[in-house]
């Protein structure tokens, strides 16, 4: 199993366990409340989505990756398409980002 289906696979677990909050909205509330340990983003969502969550987590002090599709990440949090979400547990969090280094995937 590659490091990619590690890290949905743990978003997948992450979501069960009711610590990954979908959706734009969803996301932003996470970040602005302090919630959020980790976002990620669909790799095909906008530049200006892409952009607005860099800019958000970078002033908020929150790690942000970009991964997958967003059907991809819609499919492991039991959702339709999803653009971003937020995990609010450092464990998953810490998990996945170990995963997106050894990816090589492009964490910021």
């Amino acid at each position: 199993m590659d490091s990619k289906q590690q890290v949905l696979n743990l978003i997948g677990l992450a979501t069960k366990a009711g610590k990954v909050k979908s959706g734009e909205f969803s996301t932003e509330q996470s970040i602005k409340k302090g919630r959020a340990c980790l976002v990620i983003v669909a790799e095909e969502a906008s530049e200006n989505t892409k952009k607005r969550f860099q800019d958000m987590c970078g002033n908020y002090h929150v790690n942000i990756c970009f991964l997958g599709s967003r059907a991809e990440l819609g499919r492991f949090t039991g959702k339709e398409l999803r653009a971003s979400l937020a995990v609010e547990d450092r464990g998953f969090a810490e998990a996945i980002g170990k995963r997106m280094t050894m990816n090589g995937g492009s964490k910021v």
